[in-house]
């Protein structure tokens, strides 16, 4: 597999457009932890290999142990994510997994227990950029490095 097109020379105002996208999630307040499990999981769902690697390794930068990341994808399974992040993830795969159920009442409700409602568009807009950026990289072929 091979790159097709490098987005940003092909588009730069869409791509600063995104970027907008982030300087605001950065300056909300989120806990860059929660952020990067935000864009993991989402880059694991929808299956995005330059997002995957570049979130894991963002994620080992802030300390992330080496069995959250491994078992991030059964996170339901594991006792290793808190509550608040547990809320987070829920959300997460049921904003990147819209169109099979929307979000459910339970799992807005176990989000909201954890954050408030400008928090929770936080959430979204968090879930929302992620879920762009990954459909960036699989239209465009984005690959991580070899190292």
């Amino acid at each position: 597999m091979n790159k097709r097109f490098d987005y940003y020379k092909a588009c730069p105002e869409a791509t600063e457009t995104m970027l907008k996208l982030e300087e605001f999630i950065k300056g909300s307040g989120l806990d860059k932890t929660l952020y990067e499990l935000i864009k993991l999981r989402s880059s694991q769902i929808n299956g995005c290999s330059y997002c995957m690697d570049s979130h894991t390794r963002d994620l080992m930068k802030l300390g992330e142990s080496d069995q959250r990341l491994y078992l991030l994808s059964v996170w339901r399974e594991v006792p290793f994510y808190s509550e608040k992040e547990r809320a987070v993830l829920a959300l997460t795969e049921a904003v990147t997994l819209i169109a099979e159920a929307g979000v459910p009442d339970e799992v807005y409700e176990q989000v909201r227990k954890q954050f408030d409602e400008r928090q929770f568009m936080v959430l979204i807009m968090a879930i929302n950029t992620i879920n762009s950026w990954n459909r960036i990289g699989i239209a465009t072929r984005l690959l991580p490095d070899q190292k």
